[in-house]
């Protein structure tokens, strides 16, 4: 380890945050009842290199040592920070160490190289000292808040230093997000058509005129404003090395646009934006609200970017010097790797614990917000286990991505490469082998069905889960689109718990209807196939009894209804099934700041009353949502904790 690292690591231990944060946003104290973060256990591993929810990388050269590492902000909950990887090895690919926290993350933080030094800047002032004080330093340069004048709706608001015109000073280029027309939320027509307008993504020139800086208006190219998806990420560099600066832009999704200087390095002109590609098509993330950074990151003389993405990963798009249709090539996407010391498996990681592969040990069945399903091996049972890297599994040969496309998400087209995927695990049509029963951005119970062997699972592709209804199939009264006959479409992103509830040998299925409410559906034999039963609102509780955010008693029928809100902020809730207190019946653990506990406390004539004892510990694990597990890694009999968080990472609590 080198000096300068081990300083770090010194200096970092009052702020490290292993296990969360408290309901004020410090650092939590470390409780020996609290959660705990899972590590790895695997010297041998590699992994994606990644930190939470939203990677905004700043390449650098910060321990000094000649080469470049990575510094990346993280705004997350609950790993929050700014997190130094360092580059041990000198390469331009190498395998980063595991990230050291050095300072609280920083709100649209963007890195401009200025003759070949790094300059620090958020919206209207640059951080001096950066290395040595990180935020504590900062130099006014222009008004921060001059953009929210102009514009309703700002999501990204991205400063960097540029000499835009060649005159040897240094002007501002600003990305703007502005979302007005957008809206955001329900805004389909009955076509699936999006109503609303779309994000918008401007780059403004903030110029030095003799020192002092002048607001100019939106830069042009192809004689109209510059204008992409949202997310600009501006970026002036020499890309195609003909002596003047170009643009490249990324967006709220996954792509990046070209635009050539086809004037002057002192007078600059710009053609129409392209999307970047190269022989494979155009160059696209593998996932949404990307970051990307421009320098010569591997040191051969052309023009690189370093590319954050919404799961915490950052790649490395390499410039190959070439130049085709006027157009600079780089080659696809390639994700950093690190030496993992926390398990992580993309964001807002949905684990559902199982023996997999039948070795007898507890693996994880993952979703996640890009619409994986990963399986993390056990490798050797222990207490706590070491884990192989996550694995996308994949069904007829082909990784299994459940996405919502142009219209399937209820917040609109912005969201198409988002799948959060939700699940349970379990013998859907009692033929001995475990299937995954899946649900999604879409809010449609879909289930894949093992055809392997025990122990060799593999695959087929989905099919929808069917329940025989009397009438005209549910449906939440906000989605443009029906469902399909017999299929169920409920909310999205809640968890669909397999269950054998009547233990009659066949599984249930436990999930919230399309109204909100906690409903089991029966499973029964029709005669051709396994098929549910419309569902029932049998969980209960006294209409009285609590009055929580996003989790409501129905005053009049006491039925269990754990989200009343509508359209986008529907559904999110996750749901572990279990005797929690081993009183030999089936508790409720769901997401909550952590985790809360919903005790079963009797069934009576079919009805099943649930108390809500509270969350499980003080701790904020979740930002948008947590989603709970329960493991047996001591084989004592008794369930513990297991959370899936925001941050990609897993968090462990031990039944006390």
């Amino acid at each position: 380890m080198s000096f300068y690292r081990l300083l770090i690591l010194v200096l970092s231990i009052s702020m490290l945050v292993n296990c969360g944060q408290n309901k004020s946003g410090s650092s939590a104290k470390i409780n020996p009842d609290g959660f705990e973060r899972i590590r790895y256990n695997n010297p041998e591993a590699t992994a994606d290199l990644g930190v939470g929810l939203w990677a905004w990388p700043l390449p650098m050269d910060y321990d000094e040592d000649g080469d470049f590492d990575l510094v990346v902000s993280c705004r997350d909950v609950p790993f929050n920070g700014l997190w130094f990887f360092e580059n041990t090895s000198g390469k331009s690919f190498p395998v980063f160490e595991p990230p050291v926290r050095i300072g609280d993350a920083l709100k649209d933080i963007q890195i401009s190289y200025v003759r070949g030094n790094p300059r620090l800047l958020q919206p209207g002032k640059e951080l001096l000292n950066f290395k040595k004080s990180i935020d504590k330093n900062p130099k006014e340069l222009f008004p921060g808040d001059t953009f929210h004048k102009l514009h309703n709706k700002i999501r990204f608001n991205q400063w960097k230093y540029v000499d835009y015109e060649g005159d040897g000073d240094l002007d501002i280029i600003v990305g703007i997000q502005d979302g007005e027309d957008y809206g955001w939320d329900n805004a389909y027509n009955d076509q699936g058509v999006w109503t609303n307008g779309p994000l918008h993504g401007f780059v403004y020139l903030i110029e030095n005129v003799n020192g002092n800086y002048e607001l100019r208006n939106k830069i042009l190219a192809g004689d109209q404003p510059i204008d992409v998806y949202g997310a600009p990420s501006p970026n002036f560099d020499d890309f195609d090395q003909d002596g003047d600066l170009d643009i490249i832009c990324g967006e709220f999704i996954d792509k990046f646009t070209w635009f050539e200087n086809t004037g002057s390095r002192e007078n600059p002109k710009y053609a129409a934006g392209r999307y970047l590609e190269n022989e494979a098509g155009i160059i696209t993330m593998d996932l949404e609200m990307i970051i990307p950074v421009s320098l010569d990151w591997d040191k051969d003389g052309d023009i690189d970017m370093i590319v954050g993405d919404e799961d915490g990963r950052v790649a490395f798009l390499e410039n190959t010097g070439s130049v085709k249709d006027g157009m600079p090539v780089f080659n696809t996407p390639r994700y950093f790797q690190q030496k993992p010391e926390y398990l992580k498996f993309g964001a807002l990681v949905t684990p559902f614990s199982t023996d997999w592969d039948d070795d007898g040990d507890e693996d994880l069945i993952c979703g996640n917000s890009a619409g994986y399903i990963g399986f993390i091996e056990n490798i050797d049972g222990g207490n706590p286990p070491s884990w192989a890297p996550p694995v996308y599994l994949k069904a007829n040969d082909e990784i299994i991505r459940q996405q919502a496309g142009d219209n399937g998400s209820i917040q609109g087209p912005c969201e198409a490469k988002w799948g959060y995927t939700t699940l349970s695990v379990a013998d859907w049509n009692n033929d001995g082998l475990k299937d995954i029963i899946t649900n999604d951005i879409w809010g449609k119970i879909l289930w894949y069905q093992n055809i392997g062997a025990k122990g060799k699972p593999t695959l087929s592709p989905a099919k929808p889960v069917r329940v025989r209804w009397e009438d005209k199939v549910p449906n939440p009264e906000w989605n443009w689109w029906e469902p399909e006959q017999n299929m169920l479409a409920t909310q999205w992103r809640t968890t669909p718990t397999a269950i054998d509830w009547n233990r009659d040998g066949l599984m249930d299925l436990v999930v919230l209807d399309h109204e909100g409410y906690l409903s089991y559906f029966e499973r029964f034999d029709s005669g051709s196939e396994l098929m549910l039963k419309p569902g029932r609102r049998i969980f209960y509780s006294d209409p009285g009894q609590y009055n929580r955010k996003n989790m409501i008693i129905d005053s009049a029928a006491g039925s269990l209804r754990l989200n009343t809100d509508l359209y986008g902020k529907s559904g999110r809730r996750k749901l572990a099934f279990g005797d929690w207190d081993s009183d030999g019946d089936t508790d409720i653990v769901l997401n909550s700041m952590n985790a809360a506990l919903m005790k079963n406390t009797g069934e009576r004539n079919g009805f099943v009353e649930m108390k809500l004892i509270g969350d499980v510990s003080d701790q904020k694990l979740a930002g948008h949502t947590t989603s709970p597990t329960l493991v047996d890694w001591d084989g004592n009999g008794k369930p513990d904790l297991l959370l899936g968080a925001e941050d990609g990472h897993f968090y462990y609590l031990k039944n006390r």
